[in-house]
């Protein structure tokens, strides 16, 4: 996902990383594939029948094994009308000395994997309660001026698109760097993020979420993207990459068109991908980029450098040449732009300006 830049959700600069499409995409498969080995077909959960997991978990199950049966108890009028909602739910098991992870006073409730978690539904579906209402389990609240934040520098190198060493130690154990990386942004409070997304029905939800390590390889990521290849080629990463974002949170991730957007991110963008970036962490997601190394960067600072330089890659003769050209297409704005206003289509200053110049 971090190579194919599969992530649509964003608000205000911050990224949700689609870390519980991802986490559904794992179970919702092998846990299936495991299930054949003990020749169990019957798959029950807890998803809700105006959320996303139930379709996710409905789409990977049947994928994985087309004969599975499923029962979904929030698709059960029955199981609907006698327990009701989560704390009617929450408080029967309270009632009856049953084990729960929550307590019904919980302003919200919390989904999470080694990517990150997801805080939502209660008081969190009230627009004026803050991500200052959150308690974070990944991590520490950046906000809060009392929590001691020391700087720190973390160098994250990757190798064809995959992460493979964070501050100069190896990992051969993706699961490993993940950890690590969640240990070193988490001090931070890096990766946190309130967003409001459009569910796979299309109803609007509210959600609160911690990613430290998906965020962290992101910056460095699209920070080598940046640096290896060229403008048309960024574009359409970002293109795909939100389509496939898309498709993932919608239970997709298998599918054809799903398929062919990730083989040909990761074999035309991914592949170039190597090279080392250092990011200094300060609190929450301020950070500063210290350093961009790689073997195949398409930088080049002496290429536009305003010093004298020997072997110069073009000089103002080839400049002049190249504006000149420019004329043709210039002379056709200026056509299409007195076409449209002609037809009533242009007004404002902004063109009266452009008509004054020209008389």
């Amino acid at each position: 996902a971090i190579a194919c830049g599969a992530f649509h959700i964003r608000s205000g600069g911050k990224q949700y990383f689609n870390t519980t499409p991802l986490g559904r995409a794992v179970t919702g498969t092998l846990l299936v594939r495991a299930m054949l080995k003990d020749n169990v077909s019957i798959w029950g959960d807890g998803s809700t029948y105006k959320g996303n997991d139930i379709e996710r978990f409905y789409r990977y199950g049947l994928l994985a094994n087309p004969k599975l049966k499923i029962y979904k108890p929030w698709l059960d009028e029955a199981f609907v009308a006698e327990l009701g909602g989560r704390k009617e739910m929450s408080q029967w098991l309270k009632d009856h000395n049953l084990p729960y992870r929550d307590s019904v006073e919980k302003a919200y409730s919390t989904d999470a994997n080694i990517l990150g978690a997801t805080h939502e539904a209660k008081k969190l579906e009230e627009l004026d309660s803050s991500i200052e209402l959150v308690e974070p389990i990944m991590g520490v609240k950046f906000w809060d001026s009392s929590v001691k934040i020391e700087t720190e520098d973390v160098k994250i190198e990757f190798s064809q698109g995959r992460p493979v060493a964070v501050n100069g130690k190896s990992f051969k154990d993706s699961v490993e760097l993940m950890k690590e990386l969640n240990a070193i942004g988490g001090r931070h409070g890096v990766g946190m993020s309130d967003q409001i997304e459009n569910r796979i029905i299309e109803a609007k939800s509210r959600g609160i979420y911690e990613a430290p390590a998906m965020a962290l390889l992101f910056i460095a990521y699209e920070r080598l993207v940046s640096a290896i290849h060229n403008e048309d080629t960024i574009a359409n990463y970002h293109a795909e990459g939100r389509r496939l974002g898309r498709l993932l949170y919608e239970g997709r991730w298998f599918d054809p068109q799903a398929l062919m957007l990730r083989e040909s991110l990761t074999r035309w963008v991914a592949s170039a991908i190597s090279g080392t970036v250092t990011i200094r962490l300060r609190r929450g997601d301020d950070f500063s980029i210290i350093n961009t190394t790689g073997p195949a960067l398409s930088y080049s600072p002496e290429k536009l450098s305003m010093e004298r330089t020997e072997d110069a890659a073009f000089g103002p003769t080839d400049r002049i040449g190249q504006l000149t050209m420019r004329n043709l297409d210039i002379a056709d704005t200026r056509a299409k732009l007195d076409l449209y206003s002609a037809q009533g289509q242009l007004g404002g200053s902004d063109f009266d300006l452009i008509k004054e110049i020209e008389k």
